[in-house]
């Protein structure tokens, strides 16, 4: 009896504790259809581990995204594919994705407002709320240079 103690009490804290894989992805699988690029392919420079990145914004994000007049509604999502650092068309290597997904008014301003994930390429939830995510956005709320946690222009 003794010996199942630890494997008992990992189970609990296993079950206890929510795991990023059990959460889906921000954005829905067939994303191409309906997400429209806001940035075209570039290297990232330096965040995002110098990948080449893509900017898609769903119907709801393109807007804020690229006029910087109206706020994001909630629900709203900002996606950044990412491509190996050596693709520098975008056309093939995808990494992984970022994304960001605007919370209600007033929903945790410790995220800036936004829910942030880190997806890999086989569509698994690998980080939610990432502080890095979280420490590069904090300076982008301001336009020219971002707006609402988004960080370059357009």
């Amino acid at each position: 009896m003794r010996a199942m103690i630890p494997a008992l009490l990992a189970a609990a804290l296993a079950v206890g504790c929510g795991d990023d894989d059990d959460d889906p992805p921000l954005f829905p699988e067939d994303y191409a259809a309906t997400y429209q690029e806001v940035r075209d392919c570039r290297r990232s420079g330096g965040a995002h581990d110098i990948n080449h990145i893509r900017v898609l914004a769903d119907p709801d994000a393109v807007g804020p995204y690229s006029d910087r007049t109206a706020p994001f509604p909630p629900g709203a999502v900002v996606l950044k594919e990412e491509y190996d650092f050596g693709d520098t068309t975008c056309s093939s290597g995808l990494v992984q994705w970022s994304v960001m997904a605007k919370l209600p008014d007033g929903d945790s301003p410790d995220t800036l407002g936004w829910q942030w994930q880190r997806v890999s390429n086989l569509g698994d939830v690998l980080e939610q709320d990432t502080p890095r995510c979280i420490g590069c956005h904090e300076g982008c709320g301001v336009p020219p240079d971002g707006y609402d946690g988004t960080c370059t222009v357009p």
